[in-house]
């Protein structure tokens, strides 16, 4: 029998639940078509950080809010309505004032097209400069969010760590102070070479990851994260991941969670891509020295892939935070990042109900 608990702060004494960390971009989204080629975009709004506190609140019913800045112009406001339809509190965003063509300041863009068959998702973003790449440490007030206001669980990830040579600093800041009051720390090592590739590349990943994961309670990321940002290598899966061997993935966490005594839990989403609309799915989730292995589904059809993973992650966080179980936890990760890939946009449109229908084996079917 697991012996796992999670020491979390009362929810009475706190004003959120659920505290992320990041940037927030606007997505264009060429739908069925290609970046290059459309004459049409839908925007949405989404960010590796953001995308676990709108799933934890807009699917899962907790208390949310995110810490982010923008340029203070049209654009920065579309992204702050989204975020409203969202339910996340909008109130820790830090708005700078927008010099009128982006020289000093602006807000990011992220156009992204969904993939089909042969043919895998492409992205291609525009965030340089951004508002929320130039935070640096005391730009935010973080003693006043987790001391005077209260945060149950922070959240934050290595996309918003590579975006410049401050905001490391900002995450360790955000750490420090939340570890003082008892807030529980999550993050997402979410590697992305581009970000990486203009200042030290994967090197400079691991060397930054590396010093943040000392901190860090609940340790999330696939098979590539580990590798590219801890160091870890997996054994028996070849450079294009297409073979997911789970016992190489539990050696992994073995040593990872080895190497930083810190991780309460550690989570790996296993995904092997057939085509860009077909996937393999499944995860696996360590916790109290034991694994958990959530329901494998083969050869799931997929309509937009991304914010899957981080739909994971905040089913993760709901099934710790709220049940109290990681047998559970991984579970309704995994449903709802299934879920969350059968719609277009970075966040989720599932309800708690579907995510616990599928996760009793629940179909298709049409539910009249």
């Amino acid at each position: 029998m697991s012996t796992f608990s999670l020491n979390l702060r009362p929810a009475d004494q706190c004003r959120y639940d659920i505290l992320s960390l990041g940037e927030i971009m606007l997505r264009l989204d060429p739908g069925e078509g290609r970046i290059h080629t459309t004459r049409t975009f839908q925007v949405w709004e989404g960010g590796g950080e953001y995308n676990v506190a709108r799933g934890l609140r807009r699917c899962f019913g907790l208390r949310a809010a995110v810490v982010t800045a923008f340029a203070d112009n049209p654009v920065g406001r579309l992204v702050e309505d989204f975020i409203m339809q969202g339910g996340v509190d909008t109130s820790l965003i830090k708005w700078v004032k927008y010099d009128g063509i982006g020289r000093d300041v602006r807000n990011g863009l992220n156009f992204t097209e969904r993939g089909y068959g042969v043919r895998g998702a492409v992205g291609c973003s525009d965030r340089g400069n951004t508002a929320a790449s130039q935070l640096k440490p005391g730009d935010i007030d973080w003693e006043y969010i987790f001391g005077t206001l209260g945060v149950r669980w922070m959240h934050t990830g290595g996309i918003f760590a590579a975006l410049s040579a401050t905001t490391p600093d900002v995450v360790e800041e955000a750490m420090t102070v939340a570890k003082k009051h008892g807030t529980m720390i999550s993050y997402d090592l979410n590697y992305r070479p581009s970000l990486w590739k203009s200042i030290g590349g994967q090197a400079k990943a691991q060397e930054v990851n590396q010093k943040l994961a000392k901190m860090v309670d609940v340790m999330i990321g696939n098979e590539e994260d580990f590798t590219a940002c801890l160091g870890f290598e997996v054994e028996g899966v070849d450079a294009n991941l297409t073979a997911l061997e789970t016992d190489n993935f539990k050696a992994m966490i073995n040593r990872a969670t080895t190497a930083y005594p810190n991780f309460k839990v550690a989570a790996t989403t296993l995904r092997s891509v057939r085509t860009a609309t077909r996937n393999d799915w499944g995860a696996i989730c360590w916790a109290a020295g034991e694994f958990h292995e959530a329901i494998h589904r083969p050869d799931l059809e997929i309509l937009d892939r991304v914010g899957g993973g981080d739909s994971f992650a905040s089913g993760l966080i709901y099934g710790l935070m709220v049940k109290g179980d990681p047998a559970l936890a991984v579970n309704y990760g995994a449903a709802h990042g299934a879920l969350a890939m059968t719609t277009p946009g970075d966040t989720s449109m599932a309800s708690l109900a579907e995510v616990e229908k599928l996760m009793k084996g629940g179909g298709a079917r049409v539910d009249r």
